[in-house]
C-alpha cells in the first residue's frame, strides 16, 4: 500500500465534513441534555423500544456514524501522502479504535454503577473523564517526553484504579453490557477502516462491503440469521459507517471533475432512494427502531445523512459559507472534547446536588435550556482547543 488511493491531493480537512460533524455533535449534546426535560414534543425525543417509530433524536447517532465513514478515506489517504508506512497506518487504526472502545466501556459501566461502591458515582464519572483527558490529550510536540508520559501514565493509573474500585448494581465488576456510543463508533471505525485499507479504497470493494453489512442487518432483523456475528453482531454500525465511506469516495471523484449537476443529482437521488428503501423493508424487518437498530431505521437515517451532507457541500465547499458555522465550529474540530465535557458537567452537578429551577426542567424552558447547554459546551470546547487542550485519538 504505497500510493494514495482516491484523494490524490488530499487537503488537510474538508470543511463540509467538519461542518456536518459540528452540527451533529451540537445536536447530540442537545438531545442528550434534553433527555432530562419533561413535557417536550414526542417527535423530538427517542422513540421507545417497542414502538415502530423514530423521533428526531434517533437520527443523530447514525448521522455521526455516517460522518465517521466520510472521514476514513480522507484521513487514511492523507497519511499515505505523508509517506507513512502500512504498519504505521494500521497502528493508527487500531490505537484509535482501542481508545474509543475503552472510553465507551467505562461509560457503559457508569450506567450500571452500584450504590455500594466506595466512591459516589459522580466522583467516579469525573475521575474517569479526567483520566481520558490525561491519556488522549493532544499534547504539544514541544512538551518534554518525560512530562508527557508521566501525565499519560497518571491517566492510565486513574482508569485502572477506577476499574478496581468499581462495583456494579448487581455486585459484579466492570462488564461490556454493550459498548456505548463511543465503543460502537470504535468498533465500526475499526472494521470499516481495515476494509478500506486492505481493499486499497477500491469503490467496488466498498460497495460489496456495504451490501454485505446491509444483508447481515436485514437477515438478522428478518429472523433469517440464526446468530449474531462476532464484533459486528447485526452489522448495523458498519452499515452506516460504510455508507459514509462510499459517499466520500464518490464526492472525491466528482470534485476532481468540478462541481457539476451530476454530483448534486446523484447525491440527492441516493439520499431519497435510501429513505424509500427504508420504508420498503420496514414491514419485513422489525419496523423502524433505533434501539433495535433495524434496517429501516438505518436506511432512512443514511438517506437523511446524505441529504444533509449534500447541503453542507453546497453551503461550505461550493458557496464558501464556512463562517455561517463559526460559532459551532469547535464541535467539528474538537469533537471528542465537546462530547466528554458534559460528563464533567453532569458529574459536578450530581456531586454538589445542583438542580435547575423547575421552569428549566419542563416544556419550552427545558427546550431552551438544552440549546443553551449545547452551545455553552461547544464554546468551552473551542476555548480549550485554542489553548491546546483538545483530545485526539
Amino acid at each position: 500500500m504505497t500510493e494514495s488511493l482516491v484523494f490524490k491531493e488530499a487537503p488537510k480537512r474538508l470543511h463540509s465534513i467538519d461542518a456536518a460533524r459540528a452540527l451533529t455533535m451540537l445536536l447530540m449534546i442537545f438531545v442528550n441534555d434534553l433527555a432530562g426535560v419533561k413535557g417536550i414534543p414526542e417527535w423530538i425525543d427517542h422513540a421507545k423500544q417497542t414502538e415502530d417509530a423514530m423521533g428526531f433524536a434517533d437520527t443523530i447517532f447514525p448521522m455521526f456514524l455516517f460522518i465517521v465513514g466520510l472521514s476514513i478515506p480522507l484521513a487514511l489517504d492523507r497519511k499515505m501522502q505523508k509517506g507513512d508506512s502500512s504498519q504505521s497506518i494500521l497502528f493508527t487504526i487500531i490505537s484509535r479504535s482501542f481508545a474509543l472502545i475503552v472510553m465507551g466501556f467505562f461509560h457503559v459501566n457508569l450506567e450500571e454503577y452500584g450504590q455500594t461502591s466506595i466512591l459516589p458515582d459522580a466522583v467516579w464519572e469525573i475521575l474517569i473523564t479526567v483520566g481520558f483527558f490525561l491519556i488522549w490529550l493532544d499534547y504539544p510536540a514541544t512538551m518534554h517526553s518525560v512530562k508527557k508520559y508521566f501525565l499519560v501514565g497518571a491517566g492510565w493509573l486513574i482508569l485502572l484504579l477506577m476499574a478496581f474500585l468499581y462495583v456494579g448494581r448487581d455486585g459484579n465488576s466492570m462488564q461490556p453490557h454493550w459498548w456505548g456510543i463511543l465503543g460502537l463508533i470504535g468498533w465500526g471505525y475499526l472494521v470499516c477502516a481495515l476494509i478500506y485499507f486492505f481493499a486499497k479504497g477500491n469503490m467496488t470493494g466498498m460497495i460489496i462491503a456495504f451490501l454485505v453489512f446491509a444483508a447481515i442487518n436485514i437477515l438478522d432483523h428478518g429472523k433469517w440469521l440464526p446468530m449474531h456475528l462476532w464484533i459486528i453482531k447485526d452489522g448495523s454500525t458498519e452499515f452506516s459507517v460504510m455508507a459514509g465511506v462510499i459517499i466520500s469516495l464518490w464526492y472525491a471523484r466528482m470534485v476532481k471533475k468540478g462541481f457539476n449537476s451530476a454530483l448534486w443529482l446523484w447525491m440527492f437521488v441516493s439520499g431519497c432512494a435510501a429513505i424509500a428503501a427504508g420504508f420498503i423493508v420496514r414491514p419485513f424487518t422489525d419496523g423502524i427502531s433505533k434501539i433495535r437498530a433495524t434496517p429501516a431505521w438505518i436506511l432512512i437515517c443514511i438517506g437523511i445523512s446524505v441529504l444533509v451532507f449534500e447541503l453542507m457541500i453546497y453551503l461550505v465547499d461550493y458557496k464558501g459559507k464556512k463562517n455561517w458555522f463559526k460559532l459551532i465550529w469547535p464541535a467539528g474540530t474538537a469533537t471528542l472534547t465537546c462530547y466528554l465535557i458534559p460528563y464533567l458537567q453532569v458529574g459536578f452537578y450530581r456531586l454538589f446536588h445542583f438542580r435547575y429551577p423547575d421552569i428549566l426542567n419542563y416544556g419550552w424552558g427545558g427546550f431552551l435550556r438544552s440549546w443553551a447547554v449545547a452551545f455553552i459546551v461547544v464554546i468551552i470546547g473551542g476555548f480549550l482547543e485554542k489553548r491546546k487542550l483538545k483530545l485526539k485519538v
